[in-house]
């Protein structure tokens, strides 16, 4: 139980730590300095890391990564419409 406690934890704040960019990349609609090979590999490893926790049957990153692929790839979509590289 403990440990599942620090799971939650961790995935609660390594993903809504996504938040402020995406609130920040859309609200101005400027992406300019985002990398978007950084974010795409992001994206891509976060939805690996969701498969292997459904695999593993691990709701907490199972959770995290599916938020964390929607914020990451909220993103490389700001990237892509404004921020061109």
């Amino acid at each position: 139980m403990f440990a599942e406690s620090i799971g939650y934890a961790a995935a609660f704040l390594t993903t809504v730590s996504f938040l402020p960019q995406v609130i920040k990349v859309w609200r101005t609609r400027s992406a300019r300095d985002i990398s978007l090979s950084t974010y795409g590999m992001f994206t891509v490893g976060a939805a690996l890391w969701f498969l292997y926790g459904v695999a593993i049957h691990s709701t907490p990153v199972v959770a995290a990564n599916a938020v964390t692929v929607v914020l990451a790839a909220g993103v490389v979509i700001a990237k892509l419409r404004f921020g061109g590289e």
